[in-house]
Formats: structure tokens, C-alpha cells, sequence
């Protein structure tokens, strides 16, 4: 059948054929070398319509290549998987929009008690990447457990909280960096993008979340309230922010205490 007959039969439009033609998606059965008319065949149709149907999923073009080459059972996990992944997302989205309008509200920060303390110096034994918030959690799950285990490899124990310090922010746009920190005490040679430096001492004020309150985008409200409060206190110049971790993230519970948001100064 022509282009044109094929395209109407499909629901799908001659610009979105040529685009999968070109992405070797759906590829016509033949094609004039005299005219350029591109032919289909019948059997087509449901390759076409199943490409129509995950579009308006919004499921982008190269992971549809990949559903299109999988089994039935085995497409419907593809697809099953890809929607929640889609709801995950529209879920974080709603929860930003709550915090964009308690944020121009200023309401929130009264949820936190804010705390000071002193902190000691520190020498500690840190990796620093620039990340987006992508790849945020993997980096510091990643990094938190080679410097663990390449201080137990070397016969030393941390002497202090492990922490991360944000130097710029992490967002879609802008990556950081982001630096994670284990205290310890003794003479160590580190890996090659592992670094050895002392964490000056100073004050900190900081209020304490559960592992449920450390989800994004509420964490920022926290971000907020520590800042605020230091504000309110007159005080201008501060560090870079970090999040301190108390507490076993894995076998914590929602409720549990685990990460203190903090601010040096």
C-alpha cells in the first residue's frame, strides 16, 4: 500500500513514517528507485499502531527500538516498568510543586527545630565529582562504600561521621560539585582520585530528618530552615552546605533518624 493509505490506516502522519524510517523503526517494504515512493505492506499496520500507542506514552523513540525487538510478555514488563518510572516522576513533580508554593509563602521552616554545635577539625579521605541530580545517589552510595572499604583494606576504622558537602548546587542544570567525606586518624595513601585533607573546625547549625523527611524535593525545605535560621541570627557567611550521616541508611526505617542538614560557619 502507499505511503498515504498506510499512513492513514496507521493514524500515523508522513513526517512521523519518515522519522521512523530514518531511525530504522519501521522501514518501508519497498521503495521506488525511480519515483522514491515508499511502499508498505499489511502486516505493517500493528508494528505501526504499537509505535503510535507507546509515542502517546510520551516513551522516547530509542527505548521503543528496544520494546519493538522483545517478546509479548517480556514488552509488557518493558512498558509496565517504563510507566512507573513515569509516575515516580510525576509524583517528585507534584511534591515540587507543594514545595514552590510553601517556599513563596514562606511558610515550612517552623517544621524544624534548627541546633548549633561546635565540630572539631577533621582530617578526612574524600572523593569529589561533578554530578547532576541524576546520577546524585548512586555517586554518593558509590563513593561512601569505596572510601569505607578502602580504609578497612588499609587497617583503619573512621573516627568520625561520614558527610557530603555540596560546593554548587545539583539540579538539571548544574552539577556541583559534590564531595563525600570519611573522618579518620593515621597516615594513609589515597587512590588516585581519592584526596587526604583536613576539614577545618567550626560551628554548625543544623536540624535532624528521618530517612521518610529525605526525599526530594521536601529535603529542601529543611535546606531552607537551617538557612533561615542563620539569617535570623545576623550570620552571612557561611560554608558549604553538607548532609551528615549518623545512621545506617539501609536497615534504617522511615521513621528513624539518620542525616543531619547542616550548615558550617
Amino acid at each position: 500500500m502507499t505511503t498515504g493509505v498506510f499512513a492513514r490506516r496507521s493514524r500515523l502522519s508522513h513526517k512521523a513514517l519518515r522519522l521512523y524510517d530514518g531511525m530504522g523503526l519501521l522501514n518501508p517494504a519497498y521503495v521506488d528507485e525511480q519515483t522514491g515512493y515508499r511502499y508498505y505492506l499489511e502486516s505493517q499496520l500493528e508494528k505501526a499502531k504499537l509505535i503510535g500507542l507507546l509515542r502517546q506514552l510520551e516513551m522516547p523513540l530509542n527505548q521503543i527500538a528496544q520494546v519493538l525487538e522483545l517478546e509479548a510478555q517480556a514488552a509488557i514488563q518493558a512498558i509496565a516498568a517504563y510507566w512507573q518510572k513515569v509516575e515516580r516522576a510525576m509524583e517528585e513533580k507534584r511534591k515540587l510543586v507543594h514545595y514552590l508554593e510553601t517556599y513563596l509563602e514562606s511558610k515550612g521552616e517552623a517544621m524544624y527545630e534548627v541546633l548549633e554545635r561546635e565540630v572539631n577539625e577533621q582530617k578526612v579521605l574524600s572523593i569529589q565529582k561533578a554530578v547532576y541530580v541524576k546520577d546524585l545517589s548512586h555517586f554518593i552510595g558509590e563513593s561512601m562504600t569505596r572510601l569505607m572499604n578502602y580504609l578497612k583494606a588499609s587497617g583503619f576504622e573512621p573516627s568520625g561521621i561520614p558527610f557530603v558537602i555540596y560546593h554548587g548546587q545539583v539540579n538539571n542544570d548544574s552539577d556541583g560539585p559534590v564531595e563525600t567525606c570519611v573522618p579518620f586518624e593515621g597516615s594513609l595513601e589515597p587512590q588516585t582520585d581519592m584526596s587526604i585533607r583536613l576539614e577545618p573546625a567550626h560551628k554548625e547549625a543544623y536540624t535532624r530528618l528521618s530517612k521518610g523527611e529525605m526525599e526530594f524535593p521536601g529535603l529542601l525545605q529543611a535546606y531552607d530552615a537551617v538557612a533561615h535560621h542563620l539569617q535570623s541570627q545576623g550570620i552571612k557567611d557561611c560554608g558549604s552546605p553538607r548532609e551528615v550521616y549518623f545512621a545506617d541508611w539501609d536497615s534504617a526505617k522511615a521513621s528513624d533518624p539518620v542525616c543531619d542538614i547542616a550548615f558550617p560557619y
